[in-house]
C-alpha cells in the first residue's frame, strides 16, 4: 500500500493518509500536491501521479502527539547505538540502562533511559554515568512522533519525498 504524508498549512507534518484517501482530497481540492511518486493513478477520465506529499489548503490546529515509551519506540530514538560507546548494534543485541540507577530513585521514562551495548552495561553497573567514569553520547530526551511515523506503519525506510518535511535528514545537535 502506498501512504501519502499530510501536511497543515504550515507544512508542519500531521498524519499520513492511504493514496486512495489523498486522491479524494485533491479532487474535493482540499489539498495542493506537494509532491508525487513515480507510480500513475488512472481513471476511466483523469490520469494523475500518485500524491507522495499533500498539504492542507486551510489550517487545522492539533494536540501534539504523545509517543509512548516502550523498548520498541527506545531502539528507533536512539538509532540502535549504545549511548555509551556509540557502537550499533541489532536491537536484539541492545538492553537499556536507567541513566540514573532504579535504587538512586530513578524512574523508567524518556529522559532517564537510554540503549546500551551489554558490555557497557555490565561497567557502568549501578552507579551514575558520572561515577563509572562514562559519559552519554546524546542526552536522553522524549522523542518526536515524527521519527517513528514510518516504522508504526511498518515502513522500513522513509520514502525520499518525505524526508524533506519530517526532518530526518538532519542531524539534530544533542
Amino acid at each position: 500500500m502506498e501512504w501519502t504524508l499530510l501536511l497543515n498549512s504550515t507544512f508542519e507534518p500531521l498524519k499520513v493518509v492511504t493514496w486512495k484517501k489523498a486522491i479524494i482530497m485533491v479532487m474535493l481540492e482540499k489539498v495542493e500536491v506537494i509532491e508525487e511518486y513515480d507510480r500513475m493513478i488512472r481513471g476511466v477520465s483523469i490520469s494523475l501521479r500518485l500524491p507522495a506529499v499533500i498539504r492542507l489548503n486551510r489550517f487545522i490546529k492539533r494536540k501534539i502527539p504523545i509517543v509512548k515509551f516502550s523498548r520498541q519506540n527506545l531502539y528507533v530514538r536512539d538509532r540502535g547505538k549504545c549511548q555509551y560507546c556509540g557502537t550499533p548494534f541489532e536491537h536484539k543485541e541492545l538492553t537499556y540502562d536507567h541513566v540514573i540507577p532504579r535504587s538512586k530513585g530513578g524512574q523508567t521514562e524518556w529522559t532517564n533511559v537510554v540503549t546500551c551495548c551489554i558490555a557497557c552495561n555490565l561497567k557502568k553497573g549501578g552507579r551514575t554515568p558520572e561515577e563509572a567514569g562514562m559519559s552519554l553520547i546524546r542526552k536522553p530526551r522524549a522523542p518526536l512522533w515524527i521519527p517513528l511515523l514510518p516504522m508504526s506503519l511498518g515502513i522500513k525506510e522513509t520514502p525520499d519525498p518525505w524526508k524533506d518535511y519530517l526532518y530526518l535528514n538532519l542531524e539534530l545537535a544533542s
